[in-house]
């Protein structure tokens, strides 16, 4: 993995050197780097996804959204819905009454359009059931759209599999999303630092490498979804110690070692104790959920030295009734691990 990293950033300077040079130069800092599967990636999708979350009022989807203007019926009353507003219209019409269905029924036919950016019509209820059946399951972390990163971005782009080098321009929000969810799993990519970023106040600013990004898109997602469940939701604790729970993805520095605990279930009680199970071997442990510098942290610590990698400080990122995303930062070399509980 650090090797074709390591290729990767020798390709991106070569890319962006104006003068070429008979011998590879390669550059040993893979920090500017990401695949598919990097946390990094995950944001930027949801930054620059299309919102699908903000009419779940009308549509009860994440999977995508309803283009306005339409028309619904709540109760026996119609509703032209034509801006984000009108959404607390139709909120009202369903919290006005206790005794009725609250069903909001639309008028067909309806245009929807999905986080890839793409449409499709849909003439009858019949239709929209088919297209809710094949959405995916909701993990419960919805677009990051009070932000907005400022386009042109150049992207330098490395196919380890074929050694073939590249560079793409991204021009809006639609190519972005499309292109991280087209990236294979032996592709590597590079931003070419600086870019732009509007922030949730309006403000212009300026990034200057992957970390700064990923504590930009971090640190906005509170404000952009009071409901997405974000570090400082006091009912952590709940959804931490309901159910039991696995390692999905683990990152240690530059290494992907998610293999590392397969076949590991984790439980964590009220009282600070946990329990890790994988067939016949049973690791006691402990938990903490605290404040630190005005972040959310959970700190974990296992007896035996099976889990000595993930007994950390924890950075409790964002989390959801199913998925809990954590971050660690060291203090001494600055590397950064991340941590995913998902729940069984």
């Amino acid at each position: 993995m650090k090797t074709s990293f390591y290729i990767l950033l020798g390709f991106v300077f070569l890319l962006l050197t104006s003068c070429q040079k008979e011998e590879e130069t390669i550059i040993q800092d893979n920090t500017q780097s990401f695949a598919k599967t990097s946390p990094i990636a995950g944001l930027l999708a949801r930054t620059s996804q299309n919102p699908t979350s903000i009419d779940n009022i009308v549509d009860n989807s994440s999977c995508f959204s309803v283009v306005l203007p339409v028309t619904v019926i709540v109760n026996s009353q119609e509703i032209v819905v034509t801006n984000q507003a009108d959404y607390q219209t139709v909120q009202n019409a369903i919290n006005e009454f206790s005794n009725d269905d609250d069903i909001v029924n639309f008028i067909y036919p309806i245009t929807i359009q999905f986080q890839n950016f793409q449409t499709l019509v849909v003439q009858t209820p019949d239709q929209l059931d088919d297209v809710l059946d094949d959405c995916d399951d909701d993990d419960g972390f919805d677009e990051i759209d009070c932000i907005s990163l400022v386009y042109p971005i150049v992207i330098n782009v490395y196919d380890s599999n074929n050694q073939i080098a590249d560079t793409v321009t991204i021009t809006s929000n639609s190519m972005f999303f499309n292109f991280l969810a087209n990236l294979s799993s032996n592709t590597f990519v590079a931003i070419s630092y600086p870019i732009s970023a509007v922030n949730s106040n309006g403000q212009t600013i300026t990034i200057n490498s992957n970390l700064q990004l990923e504590d930009f898109i971090e640190d906005s997602i509170d404000d952009c979804d009071d409901n997405s469940g974000g570090g400082s939701n006091p009912d952590f604790s709940d959804v931490l110690t309901s159910g039991t729970w696995y390692i999905s993805y683990f990152q240690e520095d530059d290494d992907i070692e998610t293999d590392d605990y397969a076949g590991y279930n984790f439980t964590f009680a009220s009282n600070g104790t946990s329990i890790a199970v994988k067939n016949a071997t049973t690791i006691n442990g402990t938990w903490e959920q605290y404040l630190d510098s005005g972040h959310n942290k959970l700190e974990l610590e296992f007896n035996g030295n099976v889990f000595d990698e993930i007994e950390e400080d924890w950075r409790i990122i964002e989390f959801s009734t199913t998925v809990i995303k954590l971050k660690h930062v060291s203090g001494g070399d600055g590397s950064i691990d991340y941590l995913t509980f998902t729940k069984n």
